[in-house]
């Protein structure tokens, strides 16, 4: 199986999570919504596959580049 990081793209709030472990993911599904400077940002998946690792909650605060989630494939 294939590792595949979703990293955030900017600082902001995590809003809402959508997708759960062990949910299927389509390349470009969102996965979760951030939160920066008063807009919603989705976060989507880069590649097709299996919602392995969630590393954030609702409310954490994410940095650029930070890996919120794993896709195995």
């Amino acid at each position: 199986m294939a590792r595949q990081d979703v990293e955030s793209e900017v600082t902001g709030n995590v809003w809402k999570v959508l997708k759960s472990v062990g949910d299927s993911v389509a390349e470009g599904e969102v996965i979760m919504i951030l939160e920066s400077m008063k807009m919603e940002i989705p976060v989507e998946s880069p590649a097709s596959g299996t919602l392995s690792q969630v590393l954030v909650e609702p409310e954490e605060q994410v940095e650029e580049d930070q890996v919120v989630a794993v896709i195995e494939s």
